[in-house]
């Protein structure tokens, strides 16, 4: 697994199984952006089969093969959207194209996925919602700093029992490593990446509106600085916001891009989750200068203080859950309002955003 870069961090976790051979077959469509390894490596360990993969770059192409020889190099997309063996498209193209793939994949009567931030418009957000409506398509977004962290994934589970009562406030941290000779042209490009807190924001916002229970939010206020990446004008290197939650909760975030590079891992990504009876921290990728390992995830309740290790003991539920809600045409991954929900909230964060420096 890559830790000292986040566009190639692709976990893998214990298999999850839940459909028989053959049961489930995607391919993947755009591989613009390393998540779409993390993307699929959950889905394959929920049992679906990838058939297929497209892209317009062949060395793409032919890296992704080598890491997953079972998939076949199609010609175009529309060979793939053909094949009515395929029922999802699993999708990782640059943020500003991945709103119109999806409305292509749900138009060819395909389930979509796709890397976040799952637009970089709020006129894209429409055109989904209203091509959802038509085709009763899914439109699912890997928003990974929560589904595919264990140490998350186990945050809304203890939530869940009741551990810390009712959430009140949830901060959420995502400082992220530039490496900056790594990434592609189109990431500096802010018509491409859609702005900090559109793009690495979109997780911060997703997590906030599940861990409290959110329906809706408002954005109090939202800043955004070019800091330090003065070579890149368009870069945003710094964002911060602040939300309520339609039922009282509070929610403050920071993202960012200056990761220092004696730090072990791309970013020392960390959540606070406060409630009426107790409190969470997560230390997601590592506990610095004390434990390399991530998914470290602290508890303080009524019944005393808690330390969880849990790396390899969670597991990732999300795409098994995707896979079966594709299948039973049911909502238990994740609702498609939460999802436009959290995409509204960060592109409206990014839309009245001042700038400071």
């Amino acid at each position: 697994m890559q830790k000292s870069d986040g566009m190639n961090y692709a976990p893998k976790g214990k298999p999850n199984i839940v459909v028989q051979k053959g049961e489930f077959v995607f391919a993947a469509i755009a591989l613009d952006h390393g998540h779409i390894y993390g993307m699929c490596n959950g889905l394959l360990e929920a049992g679906a089969e990838l058939k297929w993969v497209y892209d317009q770059d062949p060395a793409k192409v032919a890296a992704f093969i080598a890491k997953y020889p079972q998939a076949k190099a199609a010609s175009s997309e529309q060979e793939i959207f053909d094949d009515a063996e395929v029922k999802l498209i699993a999708a990782a193209a640059v943020p500003s194209e991945r709103g119109p793939l999806g409305i292509r994949a749900m138009e060819n009567g395909k389930d979509y996925f796709t890397d976040k931030t799952p637009f970089t418009s709020l006129d894209q957000l429409a055109s989904a919602k209203a091509k959802v409506e038509e085709t009763g398509r899914k439109y699912a977004v890997y928003f990974s700093e929560r589904l595919h962290v264990e140490s998350a994934v186990f945050a809304g589970q203890l939530i869940e029992e009741g551990a810390i009562g009712r959430v009140v406030q949830v901060i959420g941290l995502g400082p992220h490593r530039l490496g900056a000779a790594g990434r592609p042209d189109w990431f500096f490009k802010k018509d491409k990446y859609g702005g900090i807190l559109c793009d690495i924001g979109s997780h911060q916002i997703e997590q906030f509106l599940h861990y409290a229970g959110c329906k809706d939010a408002t954005v109090v206020s939202s800043k955004v600085a070019n800091y330090h990446a003065k070579d890149y004008p368009e870069l945003e290197d710094f964002g911060d916001a602040t939300l309520v939650g339609d039922n009282g909760a509070t929610n403050y975030f920071r993202v960012d891009w200056l990761t220092p590079s004696g730090l072990g891992t791309w970013g020392d990504g960390r959540t606070l989750i406060l409630g009426t009876e107790g409190y969470i921290e997560l230390r997601k990728y590592i506990d610095i200068a004390r434990d390399p390992q991530g998914d470290q995830l602290y508890l303080v309740n009524q019944q005393g203080e808690k330390h969880y290790s849990l790396h390899g003991q969670v597991g990732f539920p999300f795409f098994g859950q995707l896979i079966l809600d594709c299948i039973n045409r049911t909502e238990n991954a994740m609702t498609q309002a939460h999802t436009f929900k959290a995409a509204e909230l960060c592109l409206l964060a990014q839309e009245k955003a001042i700038r400071v420096e």
